[in-house]
């Protein structure tokens, strides 16, 4: 999904004040997005709307609600619609999110799961930021492969979906983490060499990279961790 949203190559870079400019507004509009994903989660564990997405429907629903709005803003990015786009795709993602958060949560350990996950794809985000921030070298080269990784977990998912493997939802949430871990310094160091200049886009990028590696998270700490009355 996240490679929807970038080229493969890095393309002309942008002058160092622009760079800063995109990095600046991106981290900023990042983390407003985090509040509408809260409350979209919070909405969906709260009403139980989500629950009837189960099998098929809920993977029909997400990908056609999730690649609907990653269409309308790559669209809009260039016009003040950009930013509400992006905040109501966010707040899809959090709806998306609550059928796991209210499974997670009928752990007796469900809440501090949650936040280990939490702090565990905040300590990811660190340690990616930092390394963009020293890596000299041109990584515009690992956007094919990591686009490929993607593909193959992507489909893994999809097949998991009906097949209800434990030990395959484990592993594709072990190579989801690695590859959107790696995407997230991608992305990064795109915006630091200056191959994305629209603050949107480079939002929606690391947002992806971001709720990604957070679910994965969360869906191995589950299945590992998760303790029942």
């Amino acid at each position: 999904m996240n490679e929807n949203v970038r080229p493969l190559d890095y393309g002309v870079a942008a002058p160092s004040a622009e760079r800063n400019r995109v990095l600046r507004n991106t981290y900023w509009l990042l983390a407003l997005s985090m509040l509408p994903t809260v409350l979209g989660a919070w909405v969906g564990v709260a009403t139980g709307i989500t629950q009837a997405l189960t099998g098929g429907l809920g993977l029909i629903v997400f990908l056609g609600g999730a690649f609907g709005f990653i269409f309308a803003i790559e669209k809009t990015k260039n016009s003040a619609a950009g930013v509400p786009v992006l905040l109501g795709f966010t707040f899809f993602m959090g709806l998306m999110l609550s059928r796991m958060i209210g499974m997670i949560l009928g752990f007796s350990n469900g809440s501090q799961l949650i936040m280990t996950a939490m702090g565990g794809t905040a300590g990811v985000f660190f340690v990616m930021a930092s390394l963009a921030t020293v890596i000299k070298r041109d990584l515009s080269g690992m956007g094919k492969w990591l686009f490929v990784g993607a593909l193959v977990v992507m489909v893994g998912g999809i097949v998991n979906v009906f097949v209800g493997s434990t030990a395959g939802m484990m592993a594709i949430s072990v190579a989801v983490i690695a590859i959107f871990s790696a995407y997230m310094l991608y992305d990064l160091k795109r915006i630091l060499d200056g191959g994305e200049t629209n603050y949107i886009s480079a939002t929606l990028a690391l947002y992806l990279d971001l709720f990604n590696v957070f679910q994965a998270l969360l869906a191995l700490l589950g299945i590992m961790g998760g303790e029942r009355d």
